[in-house]
Protein backbone atom coordinates (compact mmCIF):
# COMPACT_ATOMS: atom_id res chain seq x y z
CA UNK A 1 0.00 0.00 0.00
CA UNK A 2 1.78 3.31 -1.17
CA UNK A 3 2.34 5.82 1.98
CA UNK A 4 0.47 8.85 2.14
CA UNK A 5 2.48 12.35 1.81
CA UNK A 6 2.95 13.85 5.32
CA UNK A 7 0.52 17.25 4.08
CA UNK A 8 -2.58 14.66 3.32
CA UNK A 9 -1.93 12.22 7.01
CA UNK A 10 -1.48 16.12 8.55
CA UNK A 11 -4.45 17.44 7.18
CA UNK A 12 -6.68 13.43 8.04
CA UNK A 13 -5.41 13.76 11.22
CA UNK A 14 -5.78 17.27 12.00
CA UNK A 15 -10.06 17.01 10.61
CA UNK A 16 -10.59 13.32 12.50
CA UNK A 17 -9.46 15.52 15.76
CA UNK A 18 -12.15 18.55 14.86
CA UNK A 19 -14.39 15.54 14.27
CA UNK A 20 -13.79 14.49 17.80
CA UNK A 21 -14.25 17.25 19.52
CA UNK A 22 -17.25 18.19 17.96
CA UNK A 23 -18.47 14.75 18.88
CA UNK A 24 -17.39 15.24 22.28
CA UNK A 25 -18.77 18.56 22.51
CA UNK A 26 -22.21 17.54 21.52
CA UNK A 27 -22.81 14.93 24.77
CA UNK A 28 -24.49 12.75 23.55
CA UNK A 29 -22.07 9.39 23.70
CA UNK A 30 -21.52 7.22 26.50
CA UNK A 31 -18.82 7.64 28.43
CA UNK A 32 -17.16 4.43 27.13
CA UNK A 33 -17.47 5.84 23.73
CA UNK A 34 -16.21 9.08 25.19
CA UNK A 35 -12.85 7.72 26.50
CA UNK A 36 -12.35 5.26 23.19
CA UNK A 37 -12.86 8.82 21.09
CA UNK A 38 -10.08 10.38 23.94
CA UNK A 39 -7.85 7.83 23.05
CA UNK A 40 -8.30 8.13 19.31
CA UNK A 41 -7.69 11.62 19.48
CA UNK A 42 -4.15 11.07 21.70
CA UNK A 43 -2.93 9.13 18.49
CA UNK A 44 -4.39 11.90 16.20
CA UNK A 45 -2.59 14.22 17.65
CA UNK A 46 0.94 12.37 18.33
CA UNK A 47 0.55 11.89 14.43
CA UNK A 48 -0.26 15.46 14.01
CA UNK A 49 2.76 16.20 16.29
CA UNK A 50 5.47 13.62 13.92
CA UNK A 51 3.89 15.56 10.72
CA UNK A 52 5.09 19.14 12.08
CA UNK A 53 8.64 17.70 13.21
CA UNK A 54 9.21 16.38 10.01
CA UNK A 55 8.11 19.67 8.91
CA UNK A 56 10.43 21.72 11.03
CA UNK A 57 13.32 19.22 10.36
CA UNK A 58 12.89 19.79 6.21
CA UNK A 59 12.72 23.56 6.59
CA UNK A 60 15.76 23.43 8.90
CA UNK A 61 17.57 21.32 6.77
CA UNK A 62 16.87 23.35 3.56
CA UNK A 63 17.58 26.57 5.12
CA UNK A 64 21.16 25.02 6.43
CA UNK A 65 21.55 24.27 2.61
CA UNK A 66 21.02 27.33 1.62
CA UNK A 67 23.57 29.15 4.06
CA UNK A 68 20.43 30.46 5.82
CA UNK A 69 20.08 31.32 9.60
CA UNK A 70 18.12 29.04 11.57
CA UNK A 71 14.95 29.63 12.82
CA UNK A 72 13.99 31.26 15.79
CA UNK A 73 11.36 30.15 18.61
CA UNK A 74 7.79 32.23 17.77
CA UNK A 75 7.07 34.31 20.35
CA UNK A 76 3.76 35.38 19.90
CA UNK A 77 3.44 37.88 22.91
Amino acid sequence: MPRKKSSTLFEDSLQGLEDIVEQLEQGDISLEDSLKSFEQGVKLTQTCQKALQDAEQKVQILLAKNGQQSLEPFDDE
